[in-house]
């Protein structure tokens, strides 16, 4: 059985109002993706990474990681999901075997919790994703944003990446959200429509995921942190 790696790198940096893609963002002297596939390549049981990129993607081919022998690149597609999928058809994967999809733009996952995340899933008939409970008081509201319910998030937990399923319920789940039209924000919800169970894992709430200015400079000094903590 081999653990395999997905990293969907189609994202754009138009809520960050730039022109530049958030992935190619510069963070604690690296891209930001640079980061989160050099997390992934400590992991030794990781046999191989798929990057899914833009068709005119120009910016990969001058990474460092570019040149790593276990990082190959697939051709991404419109949806995130379209483009995890692209990155399933490029592995010579087994049904039983585990991939991990994480996102491009989360680089300060712990390879602490990677590691894991692997452990506590290895012997998982579906597979599951790391994660940590809400801190935060829920309100749902209507469209004019006015609050008319207060949630229980006794029960909530933040979905993080990696994500880790095996390989043949996650190409199935997958392929099944793309003939039905459906849309899933993440692996976990398209194998839920299976109607599977992934397990939730805890990990570390500093694993923040690049979306807005202001988490650069929050994902600077969380790397900084971590490594005055090694």
């Amino acid at each position: 059985m081999n653990i395999w790696a997905i990293v969907p790198a189609g994202g754009h940096g138009r809520r960050m109002g730039s022109q530049t893609p958030k992935q190619y963002l510069t963070v604690s002297g690296s891209a930001v993706i640079s980061h989160s596939l050099q997390r992934l390549l400590e992991i030794d049981v990781i046999k191989r990474i798929v990057v899914a990129l833009p068709k005119d993607d120009e910016e990969f081919a001058s990474l460092p990681e570019a040149n790593e022998p276990r990082i190959v690149t697939a051709t991404g597609g419109a949806q995130r999901q379209e483009s995890v999928l692209n990155g399933l058809h490029a592995l010579d994967a087994a049904a039983d075997d585990w991939v991990l999809v994480h996102d491009a733009v989360r680089p300060c996952v712990r390879c602490t919790d990677i590691r894991h995340l692997i452990e506590v899933l290895r012997e998982h008939p579906v597979g599951g994703l790391l994660g940590a409970p809400v801190d935060h008081t829920l309100k749902q509201i209507d469209a004019r944003g006015v609050v008319t319910n207060t949630l229980d998030r006794s029960n909530c937990w933040h979905a993080f990446t990696p994500q880790m399923f095996r390989y043949g319920i996650l190409r199935d789940a997958l392929e099944q959200a793309h003939a039905l039209g459906n849309t899933t924000t993440d692996e976990a919800g398209a194998v839920e429509a299976l109607g599977m169970a992934p397990q939730m894992v805890m990990g570390a709430k500093d694993n923040i995921k690049i979306t807005h200015e202001a988490d650069l400079v929050m994902a600077s000094k969380i790397l900084e942190y971590q490594e005055q903590s090694r």
